[in-house]
Protein backbone atom coordinates (compact mmCIF):
# COMPACT_ATOMS: atom_id res chain seq x y z
CA UNK A 1 0.00 0.00 0.00
CA UNK A 2 2.88 2.41 0.70
CA UNK A 3 3.98 2.30 -2.92
CA UNK A 4 0.44 2.89 -4.22
CA UNK A 5 -0.05 5.75 -1.73
CA UNK A 6 3.29 7.28 -2.74
CA UNK A 7 2.35 7.07 -6.43
CA UNK A 8 -0.99 8.77 -5.75
CA UNK A 9 0.65 11.53 -3.68
CA UNK A 10 3.29 12.08 -6.37
CA UNK A 11 0.63 12.29 -9.11
CA UNK A 12 -1.53 14.72 -7.11
CA UNK A 13 1.47 16.90 -6.29
CA UNK A 14 2.93 16.90 -9.81
CA UNK A 15 -0.41 17.67 -11.45
CA UNK A 16 -1.68 19.96 -8.67
CA UNK A 17 -4.92 18.03 -8.35
CA UNK A 18 -7.11 20.36 -6.31
CA UNK A 19 -9.25 19.58 -3.29
CA UNK A 20 -12.28 20.21 -5.52
CA UNK A 21 -11.13 17.70 -8.13
CA UNK A 22 -10.32 15.18 -5.41
CA UNK A 23 -13.78 15.57 -3.94
CA UNK A 24 -15.20 14.86 -7.40
CA UNK A 25 -13.05 11.72 -7.61
CA UNK A 26 -14.51 10.67 -4.24
CA UNK A 27 -18.10 11.17 -5.50
CA UNK A 28 -18.47 14.61 -3.87
CA UNK A 29 -17.13 13.41 -0.51
CA UNK A 30 -13.99 13.70 1.59
CA UNK A 31 -14.14 17.34 2.68
CA UNK A 32 -13.51 18.29 6.27
CA UNK A 33 -16.05 21.08 6.51
CA UNK A 34 -15.41 24.54 7.98
CA UNK A 35 -11.63 24.47 7.45
CA UNK A 36 -9.87 27.36 5.79
CA UNK A 37 -6.22 28.30 5.32
CA UNK A 38 -4.98 30.87 7.83
CA UNK A 39 -3.66 32.97 4.97
CA UNK A 40 -5.35 32.77 1.57
CA UNK A 41 -2.48 34.59 -0.15
CA UNK A 42 -0.04 31.93 1.00
CA UNK A 43 -2.38 28.91 0.74
CA UNK A 44 -0.19 26.70 -1.35
CA UNK A 45 -1.29 23.32 -2.65
CA UNK A 46 -0.22 20.66 -0.15
CA UNK A 47 -0.62 16.90 -0.30
CA UNK A 48 0.74 14.17 1.93
CA UNK A 49 0.25 11.14 4.13
CA UNK A 50 -2.02 11.77 7.10
CA UNK A 51 -0.60 11.67 10.63
CA UNK A 52 -3.33 11.89 13.28
CA UNK A 53 -2.69 13.77 16.54
CA UNK A 54 -5.11 14.33 19.42
CA UNK A 55 -5.96 17.02 21.98
CA UNK A 56 -8.43 16.55 24.81
CA UNK A 57 -10.28 18.42 27.53
CA UNK A 58 -8.89 21.97 27.13
CA UNK A 59 -5.32 20.67 26.95
CA UNK A 60 -2.79 20.10 24.20
CA UNK A 61 -0.66 17.97 26.53
CA UNK A 62 -1.13 14.83 24.39
CA UNK A 63 0.07 16.63 21.27
CA UNK A 64 3.57 17.23 22.61
CA UNK A 65 4.39 13.52 22.70
CA UNK A 66 2.51 12.55 19.54
CA UNK A 67 4.19 15.11 17.27
CA UNK A 68 7.55 13.46 17.89
CA UNK A 69 6.36 10.73 15.49
CA UNK A 70 5.64 13.15 12.61
CA UNK A 71 7.62 12.37 9.46
CA UNK A 72 8.84 14.70 6.76
CA UNK A 73 6.05 15.58 4.25
CA UNK A 74 3.25 14.29 6.54
CA UNK A 75 0.08 16.29 6.82
CA UNK A 76 -0.70 16.45 10.52
CA UNK A 77 -4.39 16.45 11.34
CA UNK A 78 -5.13 17.48 14.92
CA UNK A 79 -8.41 16.19 16.33
CA UNK A 80 -9.66 18.03 19.40
CA UNK A 81 -12.40 16.95 21.79
CA UNK A 82 -13.88 18.94 24.69
CA UNK A 83 -11.74 21.95 23.79
CA UNK A 84 -14.52 24.53 24.44
CA UNK A 85 -13.39 26.69 21.51
CA UNK A 86 -9.91 27.19 23.02
CA UNK A 87 -7.06 27.25 20.56
CA UNK A 88 -5.47 23.86 20.23
CA UNK A 89 -2.08 25.04 19.00
CA UNK A 90 -0.13 28.23 18.44
CA UNK A 91 3.17 29.35 17.02
CA UNK A 92 5.45 27.07 19.08
CA UNK A 93 3.81 23.77 18.15
CA UNK A 94 3.33 24.90 14.54
CA UNK A 95 7.01 25.79 14.29
CA UNK A 96 8.06 22.41 15.68
CA UNK A 97 5.82 20.47 13.28
CA UNK A 98 6.50 22.50 10.13
CA UNK A 99 10.08 23.68 10.61
CA UNK A 100 11.79 21.03 12.71
CA UNK A 101 9.79 17.94 11.69
CA UNK A 102 9.35 19.22 8.09
CA UNK A 103 5.68 18.25 7.80
CA UNK A 104 3.92 19.57 4.69
CA UNK A 105 0.95 21.09 6.50
CA UNK A 106 -1.13 21.16 9.66
CA UNK A 107 -4.89 20.72 9.72
CA UNK A 108 -6.54 21.69 13.01
CA UNK A 109 -10.10 20.63 13.60
CA UNK A 110 -10.54 23.51 15.99
CA UNK A 111 -8.99 26.91 16.62
CA UNK A 112 -5.42 28.23 16.56
CA UNK A 113 -3.80 31.26 18.19
CA UNK A 114 -0.78 33.49 17.50
CA UNK A 115 -2.28 34.34 14.11
CA UNK A 116 0.02 37.33 13.33
CA UNK A 117 3.11 35.13 13.80
CA UNK A 118 1.61 32.19 11.86
CA UNK A 119 0.79 34.50 8.95
CA UNK A 120 4.18 36.22 9.08
CA UNK A 121 5.97 32.86 8.93
CA UNK A 122 3.68 31.74 6.06
CA UNK A 123 2.92 28.47 7.82
CA UNK A 124 0.73 26.01 5.93
CA UNK A 125 -2.14 25.66 8.40
CA UNK A 126 -5.82 25.01 7.85
CA UNK A 127 -8.21 25.42 10.79
CA UNK A 128 -11.78 26.24 11.83
CA UNK A 129 -10.96 29.62 13.37
CA UNK A 130 -8.90 31.62 15.83
CA UNK A 131 -8.96 32.37 19.53
CA UNK A 132 -6.30 34.06 21.67
CA UNK A 133 -7.17 31.78 24.59
CA UNK A 134 -4.96 28.73 24.31
CA UNK A 135 -5.08 25.25 25.70
CA UNK A 136 -3.59 24.19 28.99
CA UNK A 137 -0.51 22.04 28.88
CA UNK A 138 -1.29 19.53 31.58
CA UNK A 139 -2.62 16.00 31.57
CA UNK A 140 -6.41 16.26 31.65
CA UNK A 141 -7.03 12.69 30.53
CA UNK A 142 -6.93 10.73 27.32
CA UNK A 143 -8.88 11.19 24.13
CA UNK A 144 -11.64 8.54 24.29
CA UNK A 145 -10.00 5.29 23.15
CA UNK A 146 -12.91 3.99 21.07
CA UNK A 147 -13.19 7.26 19.12
CA UNK A 148 -9.40 7.56 18.76
CA UNK A 149 -9.12 4.03 17.36
CA UNK A 150 -11.94 4.69 14.90
CA UNK A 151 -10.20 7.86 13.66
CA UNK A 152 -6.83 6.13 13.38
CA UNK A 153 -8.30 3.18 11.47
CA UNK A 154 -10.04 5.49 9.03
CA UNK A 155 -7.47 8.26 8.47
CA UNK A 156 -3.94 7.39 9.72
CA UNK A 157 -1.89 6.71 6.59
CA UNK A 158 -4.56 8.15 4.31
CA UNK A 159 -3.98 11.14 2.04
CA UNK A 160 -4.89 14.80 2.57
CA UNK A 161 -5.11 17.51 -0.08
CA UNK A 162 -5.10 21.11 1.17
CA UNK A 163 -5.51 24.25 -0.92
CA UNK A 164 -7.28 27.61 -0.85
CA UNK A 165 -10.69 25.93 -1.11
CA UNK A 166 -10.20 23.69 1.92
CA UNK A 167 -9.17 20.17 2.88
CA UNK A 168 -10.16 16.82 1.39
CA UNK A 169 -9.06 13.53 2.90
CA UNK A 170 -8.82 10.14 1.28
CA UNK A 171 -9.49 7.42 3.81
CA UNK A 172 -6.81 4.75 4.07
CA UNK A 173 -9.21 2.05 2.85
CA UNK A 174 -9.78 3.89 -0.45
CA UNK A 175 -6.13 3.98 -1.51
CA UNK A 176 -5.75 1.74 -4.56
CA UNK A 177 -4.65 1.64 -8.19
CA UNK A 178 -8.32 2.12 -9.07
CA UNK A 179 -8.30 5.45 -7.17
CA UNK A 180 -5.18 6.55 -9.07
CA UNK A 181 -6.92 5.77 -12.38
CA UNK A 182 -9.96 7.83 -11.31
CA UNK A 183 -7.67 10.76 -10.45
CA UNK A 184 -5.94 10.52 -13.83
CA UNK A 185 -9.32 10.43 -15.56
CA UNK A 186 -10.58 13.56 -13.78
CA UNK A 187 -7.30 15.34 -14.44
Amino acid sequence: MNSIRNNIIKYIKTNRVSSTEMSDVLSKKGAIYSLRPINYQEARHKVGKIKCVFAYNNSNFLIHDEIKKVKETDIVIIFGKKMNKRSIIGELIAKYILLYKQASAIVVIGNVRDLPKLIKEKYSIWCEGFNPVGSNNNNTGSFPAKERNKILKKFEGGIAICDSTGVVVVEKSLISNKLLEKIKFIE
